[in-house]
Order: C-alpha cells, then sequence, then structure tokens
C-alpha cells in the first residue's frame, strides 16, 4: 500500500514525504511543481500534473494502490489571496473536491489535510483552542476553512475520514542538510530574514509594528518543519487504526514576535540584519499561538525542535549551504 503526498515537492510536503521513505513507506507525490521542487522529493514515485486534471489523478490512483492520501497541494500566500481571491478558490477549493471525487471512486478513505492557523482570523482567546470560533481575515484561510467542511461532508456521505491539521508557521530544515525551504517568490520571515543575512536583501520588513502586543509587532508559532512532518504520519496512523475524523491543531505553544525572530538570527547568524518598518499588511492577526494539547495527547505528537534559537538555526545550516536554493539558481 502506499501514502499519496499531494504537494509533495513543496516545503512541508517534501520533509513529510522524507519522513514516510524513512518509516518504509511507499510513497506516491503528485505536484504541479508551481511552488515545488523536484529536488525535494527524496525519494518514491513522482506525478508531474494538476488535482484539477481529472484524468492525469485517474492515472494515478489507477497505477497505484493507495490506502491513504497526506494533502499539502494549495497556493498559500495572505496577501495574494486577498487580491486575487478567484485563484484560491480555484486552486484550493475546487483543486480539493477533485482530489475527493478521485479519492471516492478509488475507494480511498484517509485523508490528512494541511490546514491553518488562519481559519481562526482573530482569535478569541490565546492560545487558541480547536473549538475556538473560526472566523478568518483572509481569502486564503477562508478557502481552507471551506476545504476543511467539504472534507467533512464527504465523510458524512462517503466515509472518507479524515485529521484536519491546523498549524502555524513552519520554519527549520531537515536534519539530514538534503532538503530545505526554497519559495519564489519567497514570503515567509525566517528564510527572508536569512536572505538578509546572506546578502540577498538590503533589510527585512516589518510589517506593523502598532499591533497590540509587546514590541509592537506580530506574535506567530514557530514549528519545526520535521515535528509538522511526524504529525502528519501520526495522524494518518491514527485513520488506519480506525480512528474518527477529528480536528488537531499544532504548536509550541510558545509565540515570538517578528522582532524577536530578528533579534535571534541575528545571534544564530552573526550578521547585523537590518530592519526596516512598513504598513501593516491586510488580513494579518496580531497573535495566533496555539494549544496543542488534544495533539499531544490523542496522537501522542511531541515537538522535538521547540527552542526557536534551533529552528532558525537548521534553517541557517539549509541556507548558508544553498544560498541560491535548489539547482543554484
Amino acid at each position: 500500500m502506499a501514502v499519496l503526498v499531494t504537494g509533495g515537492a513543496g516545503y512541508i510536503g517534501s520533509h513529510a514525504v522524507a519522513a514516510l521513505l524513512e518509516k518504509g513507506e511507499q510513497v506516491v507525490v503528485v505536484d504541479n511543481l508551481q511552488q515545488g521542487h523536484k529536488e525535494a522529493v527524496l525519494g518514491g514515485k513522482l506525478y508531474v500534473g494538476d488535482l484539477r486534471d481529472a484524468e492525469f489523478m485517474a492515472k494515478v490512483f489507477a497505477e497505484n494502490d493507495i490506502d491513504g492520501v497526506i494533502h499539502f497541494a494549495a497556493n498559500s500566500l495572505v496577501g495574494e489571496s486577498m487580491q486575487d481571491p478567484a485563484k484560491y478558490y480555484h486552486n484550493n477549493v475546487y483543486g480539493t473536491l477533485c482530489l475527493l471525487e478521485q479519492m471516492n471512486k478509488a475507494g480511498v478513505k484517509s485523508i490528512v489535510f494541511s490546514s491553518t492557523a488562519a481559519t481562526y482570523g482573530e482569535p478569541e482567546r490565546v492560545p487558541i483552542g480547536e473549538f475556538d470560533r473560526t472566523l478568518p481575515t483572509n481569502t486564503y484561510g477562508e478557502t481552507k476553512l471551506a476545504m476543511e467542511r467539504m472534507i467533512r461532508w464527504f465523510d458524512v456521505a462517503h466515509g472518507i475520514k479524515f485529521v484536519s491539521l491546523r498549524y502555524f508557521n513552519a520554519a527549520g530544515a531537515h536534519e539530514g542538510g538534503q532538503i530545505g525551504e526554497d519559495h519564489s517568490p519567497e514570503s515567509h520571515l525566517v528564510p527572508l530574514v536569512l536572505q538578509v543575512a546572506l546578502g540577498q536583501r538590503p533589510h527585512i520588513s516589518v510589517f506593523g509594528d502598532d499591533y497590540p502586543t509587546e514590541d509592537g509587532s506580530c506574535i506567530r508559532d514557530y514549528i519545526h518543519v520535521s515535528d509538522l512532518a511526524d504529525a502528519h504520519l501520526l495522524a494518518l496512523d491514527r485513520l488506519r487504526q480506525g480512528g474518527e475524523s477529528n480536528i488537531y491543531n499544532l504548536g509550541n505553544g510558545q509565540g515570538y514576535s517578528v522582532k524577536q525572530v530578528i533579534e535571534v538570527s541575528r545571534q544564530v547568524t552573526g550578521h547585523a540584519i537590518p530592519a526596516k518598518i512598513e504598513p501593516r499588511r491586510a488580513g494579518d492577526p496580531a497573535t495566533l499561538v496555539a494549544s496543542s494539547d488534544r495533539a499531544r495527547l490523542e496522537l501522542g505528537w511531541t515537538p522535538k525542535h521547540d527552542r526557536l534559537e534551533d529552528i532558525i538555526a537548521s534553517a541557517w545550516q539549509w541556507h548558508s549551504r544553498n544560498p541560491k536554493g535548489y539547482g543554484g539558481r
């Protein structure tokens, strides 16, 4: 039996593929390479194509004995989602609908969904719990919430069991040093800060310093990407053992501000890393920190890399060795 990983050539997806391979799993990867990289797929069988291509996806399921899906494939830029909502509904929501239809035809009844803390919007309390209000403040979060709800109705109608994992900011790189974070354009804070340290940017932009936080910059919960990959595997194992559908938050429970991330990066890299205050971005909540108590209790998930210094150090190791990303581009 094989595990299908959609978006498996992307940042988090490729780390999940690596973790599956380390467990001895058969892995099938589907990625349109819009943001992913062939070099990031360390093994398994890679199909280059789009979830919305019914003939292509039917071939993937026909050629492989798939018993579970881990679904990462989605557009995920908050700012872009506010400017081009149609793109996000078509790729994220419609793409997931196409995937679920193919799963149902193939009789595949387990899916782990890579969701997001953006489903909560501006939280009512911190840390955020799974049963707290979901009121996204951006199109990206809204599409992810729509995807969650659609998967639930496929469970009701067709018995496709799911685990939805809502998590926060992924960072860091694989311990083996072979894969890391490489987006074009880059939008995530840690690699952007490290690009300044590498001399590839003149400064790091801080979008807003007037939020209701201690230093005025946004606070987020950073998780090592390998810890996220482990959580997806634990969720898949739970479904394989007959577990019921569920939603879990993933987080370290410790929030760090943008300014704190910059300061720790200065310490790790030994570079000055100039910062420039810019206007707020539309749709950015002030604080997102998760309570992952349920994931720890029910999935047995425990982050192994919970110090920000260690997370940034692993990212710096990869970026300093691969300053131009995959293929040296």
